[in-house]
């Protein structure tokens, strides 16, 4: 068998790129709803969105359950949510829905992300 040319690899990479984009488009978010600590909020994955994610992103004892996602990896495969966010929860019979929470009085100038940024803006209002 032939390997595939370069327009052929281009090709699958384009499709792999417009089907992952369109399941991205389909990830669900649900309501925010919380305690007296955190506010909680979970986001279900499109199935076929699962099966694209990274092998190294699966718990190594169960290789169909996600371990817990770092903020980078889980805004990698396309969850878009605001800052502060951590994912702290997996349920193993649903692997498509991943649990997230926030303190409840998180200030995004605290977050190491926008922290710098914040500091400077505030200094440049003081001038």
């Amino acid at each position: 068998m032939a390997a595939p040319t370069n327009a052929q690899v281009v090709a699958q990479q384009k499709e792999m790129a417009r089907k992952l984009e369109e399941y991205i488009e389909k990830i669900h978010y649900s309501d925010r709803y919380s305690d007296d600590e955190f506010e909680y909020r979970h986001v279900i994955l499109p199935k076929q969105l699962l099966k694209m994610i990274p092998k190294d992103y699966f718990s190594p004892e169960d290789t169909g359950v996600l371990r817990l996602l770092s903020e980078q990896e889980w805004r990698g495969i396309g969850i878009t949510q605001s800052l502060g966010w951590e994912h702290y929860e997996v349920h193993a019979p649903e692997p498509h829905v991943l649990l997230f929470r926030r303190a409840k009085d998180f200030q995004p100038q605290n977050h190491p992300a926008v922290a710098g940024r914040y500091k400077q803006e505030m200094a440049a209002r003081r001038k």
